[in-house]
């Protein structure tokens, strides 16, 4: 995983609740993967593939769970990632437990 990523101010968006400029990679690499596979549009994902590398962010899936993505979001980067359906399906089955995914289904 590459250590020195500059974030670019096209992110700036996406930090909007965080000091943006005090953002290190090499220090909170997880916060901005899931910020920007959460939030970010296609250009923001293509350029932290491009800069983190599909390993770090199949990496990240698997030490945090996919914990903050919604179930179809899960399912996206199971296929684009080669994730293990088994652990996939448990990280869904998590996520639908949350109470917002359960007040939308009703």
């Amino acid at each position: 995983m590459a250590t020195n990523i500059q974030l670019p101010d096209t992110l700036r968006p996406l930090f909007w609740d965080c000091d943006f400029d005090a953002l290190a990679w090499d220090k909170h690499h997880a916060f901005i993967i899931r910020r920007v596979l959460d939030r970010g549009g296609w250009d923001d994902i293509r350029r932290l593939r491009g800069a983190a590398g599909d390993d770090a962010i199949r990496q990240w899936f698997l030490r945090k769970r996919g914990r903050g993505l919604d179930p179809r979001k899960l399912r996206f980067w199971e296929l684009i990632l080669d994730l293990p359906k088994e652990d996939v399906d448990k990280w869904v089955a998590e996520a639908r437990k949350t109470t917002w995914h359960g007040r939308l289904r009703r």
